[in-house]
């Protein structure tokens, strides 16, 4: 996982055992079956064949065998494949591969509730109410309403639309509910936007009622 325009550190996990000299081997990144990324070719770093959008923008460290990949964007997801060749007896001999799966973060902003009425608030009337986050990446799984009571609190799951930047590729979602207004009682509600498991969730200020 790399956050967005962060570096990337993609790991060829090659133990070098044998200690090999850097200038016996040929390593090269692929991402998918055909753009190259990186090519160290006998100690030398050449970029005769790397696809355009990666030029300027790797770094090997050979001593970790890691792969630097800069201002990692959204395209940059998928797959990567470090291959290392061994020069044997005049042609090269593939000794190693490795794969990796890169995922881009991009952090969502705090969810904040907005009322979606006018007017003066009435016991058992409806109350709208809009919960919204933006700029985030990936989409997130869903939205859930907290709503507490005295020593109660119960959760709701509303709606979610989702609508993501055809240019950035970042998200933006806004969750809706509709309650009976609560009588008597001082009520808060947070909303809570859930953004997969290893990454957590986003509670909102709560608003009270």
């Amino acid at each position: 996982k790399s956050f967005l325009n962060h570096t990337a550190y993609l790991s060829c996990y090659f133990p070098n055992s044998q200690k090999t000299d850097i200038k016996d081997l040929r390593v090269f990144w692929q991402k998918g079956a055909v753009e190259v990324v990186h090519e160290v070719y006998y100690g030398q770093e050449i970029h005769d064949n790397l696809s355009p959008k990666y030029i300027n923008r790797t770094k090997m460290d050979m001593d970790k065998w890691t792969l630097q990949l800069l201002n990692a964007g959204i395209v940059d997801e998928g797959q990567y494949t470090c291959i290392i060749q061994h020069r044997d007896k005049g042609s090269p001999k593939v000794i190693h591969t490795s794969e990796c799966l890169l995922h881009i973060i991009a952090n969502y902003s705090q969810p904040e509730i907005a009322w979606l009425h006018t007017g003066e608030l009435k016991p058992n009337e409806y109350l709208n109410l809009s919960c919204s986050s933006s700029g985030g990446y990936p989409e997130p799984k869903h939205m859930t309403w907290l709503i507490s009571r005295e020593n109660k609190t119960d959760r709701l799951m509303g709606p979610m639309d989702v609508a993501q930047d055809a240019v950035t590729m970042l998200y933006n979602v806004t969750g809706r509910l509709n309650i009976t207004v609560p009588t008597n009682t001082l009520t808060n509600i947070s909303c809570l936007l859930h953004l997969g498991e290893q990454l957590g969730s986003l509670l909102s200020v709560p608003l009270g009622i």
